[in-house]
Formats: structure tokens, sequence, C-alpha cells
């Protein structure tokens, strides 16, 4: 955790591995009431980004950047804004490619070329400057592939025509994951904390419902793609859509709510394992033989395949689909090692 010489505001980067190589994590704006919840924040984020890219078979550890906002992230004011993030850009840069940022919640492929003049260690630079641009489509592509897998799974089949699907959450994923969805026949329930959203629901035909009753809406499947721990102890048990599959990271506020959701018949698909598409495309970038958005395509879809596995896997040992996910990142983990 280090204080900005610019800013004044805090800047943590916590690497959690670098066994398969440097660490990638986004770097994240947010507003915390406590330096504490932001370190625990890093601290879980770059956990899963480890498993994350374990599971996903990449070269690549975990690691997660936040900037500690003094307010709500969209109200920092622009001059504070960049000189954060030229703070944030030093601090990458003192770990010498130890740990490779990206963007994440409250940053944008504008924000990673300022950080960019304080480090070369930025991912998700435009096309023009040798990138691979904004990560969010191919997040939003591996979700819907992931979304087929667990109707295929519990319906029988991957189509999601005539399915009603409920997505929390219409930022930079979550609009391609409800348009996508929409495109495939599915009716849709959309909500979002921005009541601005409302007009990106009407274009899609979509039902607005408020936050609250997302959660309890009788859907088939549930799409959570704002923040996390919106599954736990109280919330669980009144999920009525039969799969969960979506790209909000730590989405269980605890990991013993996978037990229970599958004590109800619900299906959910491992957040770390549907939301991999940005880190895989990102990936594709560091590849020694450049970027190319056709294998880039072909490895995101392969997240289908690994979902499947897992299921699979889960359901020969009686495992939740949480533990067979671990399982196998702990296995490439031991592998690389």
């Amino acid at each position: 955790m280090r204080r900005g010489e610019r800013s004044g505001l805090f800047t943590i980067v916590a690497v959690h591995s670098t066994v398969r190589g440097p660490s990638l994590g986004g770097c994240r704006l947010w507003h915390y009431d406590d330096a504490r919840r932001a370190v625990r924040d890093a601290l879980r984020l770059s956990r899963a980004m480890t498993f994350k890219s374990a599971v996903a078979g990449l070269p690549l550890g975990g690691g997660k950047g936040v900037i500690m906002a003094p307010n709500p992230a969209a109200r920092v004011r622009r001059g504070l804004r960049a000189d954060a993030l030229r703070d944030f850009g030093d601090t990458v840069a003192q770990l010498g490619g130890a740990y490779i940022t990206a963007e994440d919640v409250g940053t944008s492929a504008r924000d990673m070329k300022l950080i960019a003049t304080r480090t070369p260690h930025v991912t998700g630079l435009s096309r023009r400057r040798g990138g691979s641009g904004d990560p969010s489509p191919w997040t939003a592509l591996g979700v819907h592939a992931a979304i087929e897998v667990c109707c295929e799974r519990v319906f029988g089949s991957p189509s999601l025509r005539g399915r009603t699907i409920a997505v929390i959450g219409l930022g930079h994923v979550g609009a391609r994951v409800a348009r996508a969805c929409a495109k495939g026949g599915a009716t849709l329930l959309v909500t979002d904390i921005d009541p601005s959203r409302q007009e990106l629901a009407r274009g899609l035909g979509a039902r607005w419902i408020m936050p609250g009753e997302a959660l309890e809406a009788a859907v088939d499947v549930l799409v959570p793609c704002a923040l996390g721990g919106v599954l736990d102890h109280d919330t669980a048990p009144r999920v009525q859509a039969p799969v969960i599959a979506g790209a909000a990271n730590n989405q269980l506020a605890d990991d013993d709510v996978a037990g229970l959701l599958a004590q109800r018949g619900v299906l959910w698909a491992p957040d770390f394992v549907v939301n991999a598409g940005g880190i895989v495309n990102i990936s594709v970038e560091l590849d020694p033989a450049g970027y190319d958005p056709r294998r880039a395509r072909r490895r995101v879809r392969g997240i289908a395949d690994t979902l499947r596995r897992i299921f699979e896997d889960a359901a020969a040992t009686g495992a939740t689909p949480l533990q067979a996910a671990m399982a196998l990142a702990r296995e490439r983990l031991a592998e690389a090692h």
C-alpha cells in the first residue's frame, strides 16, 4: 500500500502468484470506507485472478491493483484522477514486471494509456498502440458461452430461445451480455443501480426491474454482472433461477454458499471461470507472435469446454462446481511448479 506523491491517494497492488509468469490483474478505482477493506478486496481479487489464469491454462499469475478514491469513483475530479493514475503507474513500475495491469471497474482503456506514460507493464491499450483494446467484449463473449453451457446441462439444449434471463448490472460487460442473450431469443429482465440504463433496456425490449427484485425473479438464468458478494447465506436461499452464470467477480460472500446453492439444485458456474474471457484475450496480446483477434476468439470460446469439464468432474466426485474448479486450478498450478 503506497500513498501517491501527486494525488495523495493510496494505491494498492497485491500479487498472489508469479509461479506461471508475470501476474496480471486489473486496476480498480473505487471508493472504500476503510483502507482495510481496500486491502482485503485487492487480496481476494488477486487470489481469484490466480485461479482464473490457472483454470484457463494461461502462463500467468494473478494480481490486482486498487486505487482508493475519496468518494464514489464516478465523482473523482479530473485532475485528481489523472494524478492517481500516474501514481499507480509508478507503483507498477517499481515492481519491475512482476505485475502487469489492465482496466477494471472504474477505469478504462483511456486510463491505461495514461498509466502507460509511467510504466510499460500495461495491457489493454488500443490496437493502434499495439494492444488489444477494450477487454469487455471478450469477457462478454465468454459469459455468453458459459450461459449456453449451463442451459445445455440443465435444460438439455444450449439454445437461449424461449429462456427467461435476468441480467444484474448493465455496465460494459453486462450490456453486451444482455444484447447477446436478446439476439439469441431470450426474454430479458434487466436492472442496474444507474436508472439511466433503462434506455438500454427499452432498446432491447427488456423489462426493467429494481435491483432488489432480480435475485428472487422467477427466471431460467440469473446473470450477475455488477460487483461481487451478491450471494450470501441470506440471499442464496431466495434465488429462484436454476442457473447462475455471470461476469461479476467474487459472487459468493463465502465459499460455503456454493454448497448451499448445490443443495437447492441451483447450478452455479464459478465466476472466475465464466469471466475469464478478458484475461484470455490479454494473454493473446502477450503472445510472442503478437496479437491476433481470431486466435483470441478461439481461446475465449474454450471457456465452454473448461466449464463442461468442471461440471462433469463435480458430478463424478460429488463436489460442487466451485470445488471442482479449485481442484483444476490447483492441479494446473502444481504442473506449473
